[in-house]
């Protein structure tokens, strides 16, 4: 058995053990493009491009309220009669700004991905917390690294 196939069988048995459904979905979903030997011409693509389309796919998981009618432009400035609503809007924008540097830190070091997926095994498994995904942990790294080599 090869490297590729057995790293990814031991985060596939990690996310058994964490019960982290996005990770046993996307090891299912490479062993299968493996297996079908798909991998010379579809990983790349999905390296390339794959955390873009991830973050689409989140986006419209995000606005999707909005297109059920769910939330308005009544809710929208209800919300923001509130302190903590405006910790909540400077929170996402918070976030939204370390999670670039998040795509950044994955696009430039690719086995970073490995140490966040491994981190983040840990915190849902050991610590009972809850999966958000790479992009946020790569951002919280960018924002620390740059702050070690600052000083």
């Amino acid at each position: 058995m090869n490297e590729p196939v057995l790293f990814l069988l031991l985060l596939l048995a990690l996310g058994f053990l964490a019960k982290n459904k996005s990770l046993i979905v996307a090891v299912v979903v490479l062993l299968a493009i493996k297996l079908v030997s798909l991998d010379q011409k579809v990983l790349p693509i999905i390296q390339s491009k794959g955390i873009n389309w991830g973050v689409t796919v989140i986006t419209i998981a995000v606005l999707a309220p909005i297109a059920s009618g769910e939330i308005g432009f009544r809710q929208l400035v209800g919300s923001l009669q509130s302190l903590s609503a405006w910790v909540a809007l400077a929170s996402g924008i918070f976030v939204a700004l370390i999670a670039k540097n998040g795509v950044t830190l994955l696009a430039h070091d690719p086995h970073m991905t490995a140490a966040l997926v491994l981190g983040t095994i840990l915190a849902v498994s050991l610590f009972h917390g809850v999966a958000v995904g790479p992009l946020i942990g790569a951002g919280i790294a960018y924002t620390v690294i740059k702050m070690v080599e600052y000083f």
